[in-house]
């Protein structure tokens, strides 16, 4: 039996994934991005994982069918070059599959982490059996993977997908450079911003609640949902404001895409109760109901499993 080796490259975290051909995770090692500060020096360490993993395992490296690697963009998969991403300062044109082809003599692929996510959930996941599907992160920030007509969609520089770009407001919280954006209203650092504007104007208006206290420190996103969760009335007010902007971006792609399915990670899977209702209403009010009829809208399926799962079938190269 041969196994895929799976990479993920994260800005907090990088994962090295041991699994069979029926993805089966065998062994997973993790360590901490900044712990290794170039990137010369983490692909050092990947390696030295990678080996003490199989040696656990009683294989060598001949065990090794293909390397599959998820990282954030930008990068150019058709060259296997990490492209300066953002949350990886520093990682400026890494030729990371050519280091990892001479090293290994596999065959060595890379997508960015959308992509691979919305791999992983069309093979494994909510999004079997659909030929046309949208993947959205909606966790630190907002993208999108796309499956069109059977076949990942990347576009001419691996950039499709990007929706979280879109401006859906001249103002608003600013979210990929751009205020008022799809991931400035959907995201987690955009519902903390969101919290900011809603909480100032609340302030005025003589709100004294708990959001007072926790924008204090640094408050988090989980902890405005956790509030809204409980019924907290500004809370609800800013994640329905998420919602109703979250139904407007849909409404976009829907349109634009025509999708089977979208199917939407992180905070959408764990809060779905709280963007449903609204979100939907807005998508039937924005959307060719034509489309929208035939678009499920769907939590992720594959929750925490998803990083190491999604560099996997990367490895596959079959998308």
């Amino acid at each position: 039996m041969k196994f895929y080796i799976g990479i993920d490259i994260g800005g907090t975290k990088i994962a090295t994934i041991i699994a069979d051909e029926n993805f089966n995770i065998k062994s997973k090692e993790r360590f901490l991005t900044k712990k290794t500060i170039t990137p010369e020096k983490t692909m050092d360490k990947i390696v030295e994982n990678i080996g003490k993993q199989l040696q656990e395992l009683n294989l060598d490296e001949t065990y090794i069918k293909s390397i599959g690697i998820s990282c954030g963009g930008p990068l150019n998969s058709k060259e296997g070059v990490i492209l300066s991403p953002p949350n990886l300062p520093g990682w400026d044109n890494v030729k990371i599959v050519e280091k990892f082809k001479k090293i290994y003599k596999k065959p060595v692929f890379i997508q960015n982490d959308a992509n691979a996510c919305a791999l992983a959930e069309w093979k494994l996941g909510a999004g079997v059996g659909y030929e046309n599907l949208i993947f959205l992160t909606f966790g630190t920030g907002m993208g999108a993977g796309l499956i069109l007509n059977n076949k990942l969609y990347t576009g001419k520089q691996d950039t499709a997908g990007e929706v979280g770009h879109m401006r859906l407001s001249n103002t608003g919280p600013l979210g990929f450079g751009k205020k008022g954006s799809f991931e400035g209203f959907c995201s987690g650092g955009g519902i903390v911003r969101l919290g900011e504007i809603f909480l100032k104007k609340a302030i005025k208006e003589g709100y004294n609640g708990k959001l007072v206290e926790l924008y204090k420190d640094k408050v988090e996103a989980k902890e405005i949902l956790d509030l809204a969760q409980g019924g907290e009335e500004l809370s609800l007010k800013i994640i329905n404001e998420s919602a109703r902007r979250l139904g407007q971006g849909l409404s976009i792609l829907i349109d634009i895409l025509n999708p089977e399915a979208i199917i939407i990670g992180s905070i959408y899977t764990r809060c779905e109760n709280l963007f449903n209702k609204i979100l939907k209403r807005e998508i039937e009010k924005e959307a060719l109901d034509i489309s929208f009829r035939e678009c499920k809208i769907l939590p992720a399926k594959l929750n925490e499993n998803i990083g190491d799962l999604a560099s996997l079938i990367v490895a596959t190269g079959n998308y």
